[in-house]
Parts: structure tokens; C-alpha cells; sequence
């Protein structure tokens, strides 16, 4: 039987994609640009060890390993990109592109995180020892938790260090041979977790930082 997802509805838009050249820590990587993104729904919290759990269950294929930190609401971990992708099209789903999780994660805010110019820890897992579970923090505006912090999140796109342009709906092309990480973790500080901030893996390494939110068709 198939996990039960929540999801939240993210309405279509046109936002500025990446940071200001003023934005406090940004990395180069970060070009700014006004980006269109569709309407999609996206699931309100990362994947948990209880819902792979079943994935794997059903699937007969290995369960990853927790750390010794515990399973059931802890955000999935130890998953590289083809697990966290092959679990989104078992639950009917896809990966967010990296648009459509920057256009969530700042829910209609400008500034550095959906929280304002600064990131506290009551208000995200960062510089922390372990995950936490879901849910643990206050949500976004638009009803997404830990966009910031807890686990990176995969994207379905491939890095390309250096994106730029105005665009609708954007994908990065197969010309790279990194996947695109967002979020930050508990194993990053602040400024790895703010909504502009990226990074980029070779698909096949999963790691103990790095989990899983869904993206669906309205």
C-alpha cells in the first residue's frame, strides 16, 4: 500500500530567481533573473523514513541506514538521486526542478530566507547534530515545512553552475554531471540554507544530508 502524501497546491507565478548581488554570503552561482513557473502541487513535508520505508518494502530493495538517529518521521536520508527519483514515480510524482523548489521555498518573499534577512534556530535545523523530524518547525507562508534546513533536497535538473536568462518553466539540460541539491541541511550553517543558496552532487552519491520532497500535476 502507497504512503499517504500531504500535499500543498503552489499556485503559477513569476518570481526573481537567485540573489541580488547586496544579498549577504550569495555565491556566484546564484544569477538573478525573473523565472515564470506553473501551477503544481508539492508535498508539504519531506519524504520520511516511514514512507520510503514502504517503497522499499514493496519494492524488495534495500532500506538506507538512519545513522542510529531513528526512522519513521526523520526525513529520508542516505538516498541518491535514482532512489529519490524511482520513489517519486512509484508514488505517481516527480523531483521538483530547481525553479519550482526556489519559487515554493520563498512562498512569495524576496529576502535571503522565507523568514525575513535572518534564520534562527527556532526557526530551522542548521549547525545541528542530527535530523529532525518533519514538521518540527514553522511552516512557510504557502504551508511547506523545512524548506530551509533539515535535509538537502534533490532536484530533478542538472547543475549547471552558472545559469542565466529569463525563462518559463526552466530545466537545466543533461550537458552537466551533477544534480541539483536545495535546502541546506542540519549539517550546514545559515548561510548554506538560504532560498537562493545551491549546490550540486554526482547523482549516484547519496548522503546522510540529502532527502526527497515531491512535486505533482495539479
Amino acid at each position: 500500500m502507497k504512503p499517504n502524501i500531504e500535499w500543498i497546491e503552489i499556485p503559477g507565478g513569476l518570481f526573481g530567481m537567485g540573489s541580488p548581488g547586496n544579498e549577504k554570503d550569495r555565491s556566484g552561482n546564484e544569477t538573478s533573473r525573473m523565472v515564470m513557473v506553473g501551477a503544481c502541487k508539492m508535498s508539504r513535508f519531506a519524504v520520511t523514513f516511514d514512507q520510503y520505508d514502504a517503497f522499499c518494502d514493496e519494492m524488495g530493495v534495500q532500506k538506507p541506514g538512519d545513522q542510529g538517529w531513528g526512522r519513521e518521521q526523520r526525513p529520508v536520508i542516505n538516498v541518491n538521486w535514482e532512489d529519490a527519483n524511482n520513489f517519486a514515480l512509484w508514488m505517481g510524482s516527480r523531483l521538483p526542478t530547481e525553479a519550482e523548489w526556489e519559487y515554493a521555498c520563498r512562498a512569495g518573499t524576496i529576502l535571503a530566507f522565507n523568514t525575513g534577512d535572518s534564520l534562527s534556530k527556532s526557526q530551522a535545523n542548521y549547525d545541528g547534530p542530527k535530523t529532525m523530524p518533519v514538521g518540527s518547525f514553522p511552516p512557510n507562508a504557502w504551508g511547506l515545512y523545512e524548506m530551509h534546513g533539515n535535509v538537502w533536497e534533490w532536484c530533478n535538473d542538472w547543475y549547471d553552475g552558472n545559469s542565466t536568462g529569463a525563462q518559463t518553466n526552466p530545466a537545466e539540460p543533461s550537458a552537466w554531471s551533477y544534480r541539483v541539491l536545495r535546502g541546506g541541511s542540519w549539517n550546514d550553517d545559515a548561510r548554506r540554507c538560504r532560498s537562493a543558496s545551491r549546490s550540486g552532487i554526482h547523482p549516484d552519491d547519496g548522503n546522510y544530508d540529502i532527502g526527497i520532497r515531491l512535486v505533482s500535476s495539479l
